[in-house]
């Protein structure tokens, strides 16, 4: 039968306003239980007067007590599960309901059944509800007892049987709807399809055990050696039973330690995103998550309350309850026996047996029965949970709890302690291990939005100028306490709210925010006198002074555009200039810009290195996907100074653009990437070769006109020239570009957009170029392996591409998983180290010999697949 009394506790609804909370609720309740206990004593009295079957003396001295045992032995193997507010049982109590039915007179069953029930409450203290428990006991064996009368006064041809299995199913049905109203009036809210549902449950379960009593009970007095079979038949049902019991248990309890542990990780995520790099600890941790979490673990112990202890960082303890509050006065002891915990196991105490101090505990906490558990961390106390009384009427807590419980306190700790780690880990990350101030990855993330702000920042460095003497005369150690001393200096003169950093040795940088070039120098001049003063360190006394440079976001030069790591390049640049003139603190000057002396030789020394075969062009090859087939190559510039060596493009080529000479350059890529694709197309090879175009090239009104004539020159199909820009190229004088652009789409040479993704005009004009493809920026493919966000970057800009129709190229692409997802998503062509590096001609040609196969195409022309 469906057994809805143990389920309709206030401690057990969680109702919007709970009902201990809610005077009105309380009453209201009261008033239900108390019109449940009478509406079964007038049905139970009802009942009584009104059938004429003889009790007999020997009736109640065995049946009685032996239909007792068998309430109680069915309730044992019952099934607890939880439906919205409410804890629902399915048990056998049906079984020895029919037999009595069908045996023994009413008040045989009835006084069986309330020994057994309310017996069970009063030992296990659960006193508050028990008006409603005995209501509805006599309401569920009045009114079967009451549709079997009628059914075998009003059709005398009707089996008994048949009329004790209809009167039966009405147990169900009574226990729903008593449930369902208790539910209301507490404030629970079920809807009508799923009300339905658990009714129709309820009568399938109570259909089953009806007919096993039934057979039972014919087989018992009808066949030989009928109550073997019938004790078969009982035994099956028990273990099939216990097997759906054990698998519906695994399941929840699976479900619960999903649940809380991604409640936790949820919840140090959403710490981890609050977190300030300026401060040196993590922003306090909401309630609210942690009461989820313990509200979890509750419903799934079907328990009436359960106390987390967290011991905070701050050696503090927070005690979070959920259920039934504790009562007043109960608050934390050091000295509670009941929280004296040694080692991780799980303890179990109980009001009856346990010891003089642990009982007392009990009574404080009000409670009959509690299971406790510590939270360990790896080298740390995390705290304690404590869960109070089972909800059950016949039940304490099992094994089975006591095994989830150890489980949850497992992952709860191990959760805990990661969640800790990682806020250590992030603080070391960002903060300097001597001083406890930024580092200079902690100061680019602080200083990045108000350096690209429009507020005007200064960037401060300063450097203790005899750190290294003092370091090589006395040892590292004492240079360590002169750099603690000069950053409390720093502190105490700059106050809290500066942003200050320790960059590597006796180098520090400051932060000030709207502050003018007259501010800064006399902040500068203040800050200089105070790392001035001798530092007494231990027995010695040091003299020291410092050096200090300073520079704005706004400089003089114009340039708007700078990120922190310029200006601290550029602050670094006035200490230099600090340590060679006489004024030891500087604003930075453009005419400083000394390390600006090799870009310029660059420049000069461009041309005359194209034309001497310093710069030649390197290869990268791209494939398509999922075939694998190579179709192209992306042309990349390289530079073999004679005096630096290698040259990075990222060094030189923004010179190059800034000084006009890109025309020359990007002439010469292109040149040498149409005779590569001439030479491949002699040999039946057809495959393209992509450019990077610069902001001058686009410009060029021209610059169409000479790219036709490298096409008629080389005779290339211009489907194989691809030419790719960058948005913020496009965007930055886009009335000029845009023309060129589409005169070059007319020629039909494919236009790729590069690095997409990463530019704030992306979506916004996509559409409005007339591009072929696009090109999703490294960044983002590399971090897919790691990053979900940038995994779904990915997979956005795949869907945007080709619902414009265009093309999708991944570019590095490092990891064959990278690939394999890109697979996954439909990405068109891929790039990247995975395939190959940029080789020169010759490299690049011996790579197709031992890296690809070739086959005939379906234009009768020579493809090569990229061979595993």
């Amino acid at each position: 039968m469906t057994d809805h009394r143990r389920a309709v506790h206030p401690e057990v609804s969680r109702p919007p306003v709970r009902a201990h909370l809610d005077p009105q609720r309380t009453r209201r309740y009261r008033l239900f239980s108390a019109a449940v206990l009478l509406a079964g004593l007038g049905v139970a009295t009802a009942v009584l007067l009104g059938h004429a079957d003889r009790l007999e003396p020997g009736q109640l001295l065995i049946a009685g007590p032996l239909l007792a045992v068998g309430f109680l032995l069915s309730e044992q193997l019952s099934i607890d599960f939880d439906v919205r507010q409410i804890s629902w049982t399915i048990s056998f109590a049906e079984i020895p309901l029919v037999l009595g039915l069908v045996t023994v007179p009413f008040e045989v069953v009835l006084a069986a059944y309330l020994v057994a029930g309310l017996g069970v409450q009063i030992y296990r203290h659960k006193l508050r509800h028990l008006s409603y428990h005995a209501g509805i006991m006599c309401l569920e064996v009045a009114i079967p007892y009451f549709v079997f009368y009628v059914l075998r006064n009003d059709f005398p041809a009707m089996p008994v049987w048949a009329a004790a299995a209809l009167g039966v199913l009405t147990s169900p049905l009574v226990s729903t709807a008593l449930g369902l109203g208790a539910m209301n009036v507490l404030g629970g809210e079920l809807r009508l399809p799923a009300a339905a549902r658990l009714g129709l449950r309820s009568l399938v379960v109570c259909l089953l055990n009806v007919t096993v009593g039934l057979v039972a009970f014919v087989l018992v007095t009808n066949a030989p050696w009928g109550w073997l079979l019938a004790g078969l038949l009982a035994a099956s049902m028990v273990a099939l039973y216990r097997a759906y019991s054990g698998l519906l248990r695994e399941q929840r309890d699976l479900e619960t330690l999903s649940d809380v542990s991604l409640n936790v990780a949820r919840s140090g995520q959403d710490v981890m995103n609050k977190a300030s790099v300026l401060t040196n600890v993590l922003p306090p941790e909401d309630p609210a998550d942690w009461q989820a979490i313990v509200e979890r673990i509750r419903d799934q112990l079907n328990a009436k309350r359960v106390v987390l202890h967290l011991k905070m960082d701050t050696d503090d303890v927070r005690r979070l309850v959920a259920g039934v509050p504790l009562p007043d006065g109960d608050e934390p002891d050091r000295d509670d026996p009941i929280l004296q915990l040694a080692g991780n196991h799980v303890r179990y105490f109980k009001l009856s047996d346990a010891a003089d101090d642990v009982q007392e505990a009990l009574r404080r906490r009000g409670v009959y029965e509690v299971l406790v558990v510590p939270l360990r961390g790896a080298s740390q106390p995390l705290g304690a949970m404590e869960v109070h009384d089972r909800l059950s009427r016949w039940r304490g807590f099992g094994s089975a709890d006591v095994r989830l419980l150890r489980t949850l306190s497992s992952h709860l700790a191990t959760a805990m302690d990661n969640r800790r780690l990682v806020g250590r880990l992030r603080h070391h990350a960002y903060h300097d291990p001597l001083t406890g101030l930024l580092n200079r990855t902690g100061f680019r993330e602080v200083a990045g939005d108000p350096v690209r702000g429009e507020d005007a920042c200064v960037v401060m460095r300063i450097d203790l100028d005899v750190m290294s003497g003092v370091a090589d005369a006395l040892g590292y150690a004492w240079g360590d306490r002169m750099v603690l001393a000069a950053s409390r200096r720093l502190r105490d003169a700059l106050g809290g709210e500066v942003p200050l950093a320790r960059l590597e040795g006796g180098s520090f940088a400051a932060l000030l925010v709207d502050r003018t070039h007259e501010q800064a120098q006399e902040i500068g001049e203040k800050l200089r006198a105070g790392l001035s003063m001798p530092y007494p360190v231990d027995k010695l006394t040091v003299e020291a002074s410092a050096l200090i440079g300073y520079v704005s976001n706004t400089t003089e030069d114009g340039d708007d555009t700078i990120d922190v790591d310029t200006l601290l390049q550029r602050a670094d640049v006035a200490v230099q200039a600090a340590h060679s003139g006489s004024d030891p603190v500087r604003g930075y000057a453009p005419s400083m810009g000394q390390i600006f002396l090799r870009r310029f030789q660059l420049v000069t020394q461009f041309r005359s290195a194209l034309e001497t075969g310093q710069v030649t062009v390197h290869y990268q090859p791209k494939i398509a996907l999922p075939s694998r087939q190579v179709v192209g190559v992306e042309a990349l510039v390289r530079w073999r100074h004679p005096e630096f060596g290698p040259l990075d493009p990222d060094e030189f080529v923004p010179a190059v653009e800034a000084t006009g000479l890109v025309d020359a350059l990007t002439s010469f890529v292109m040149e040498q990437g149409l005779q590569r694709v001439r030479q491949w197309l002699d040999r039946g090879l057809r495959m393209s070769t992509a450019v990077n175009l610069s902001v001058r090239n686009l410009a060029d009104a021209n610059f169409p006109d000479l790219v036709a004539e490298a096409l008629r020159r080389y005779d290339v199909p211009p489907q194989l020239l691809t030419f790719e820009l960058t948005e913020s190229g496009v965007m930055s004088d886009p009335e000029r570009a845009l023309p060129v652009l589409r005169r070059l789409h007319a020629m039909g040479v494919t236009l790729a957009v590069d690095d997409f993704g990463t530019g704030y005009s992306s979506l916004a004009y996509l559409r409005q170029l007339p591009v072929d493809e696009v090109k999703i920026d490294k960044s983002f493919v590399l971090g897919m392996g790691t990053d979900l966000s940038d995994m779904a970057v990915v997979r956005a800009i795949v869907e945007l591409g080709h619902s414009l129709g265009l093309t999708v190229v991944a570019e590095g692409v490092e990891e064959d998983s990278a690939r394999e997802q890109l697979v996954s998503m439909g990405c068109d062509v891929a790039q990247g180290y995975l395939i190959s590096r940029p080789l020169s001609e010759e490299r690049f040609e011996a790579w197709l010999r031992a890296r690809t196969i070739r086959a005939r195409g379906l234009r009768d022309e020579t493809v090569l697949t990229l061979v595993s």
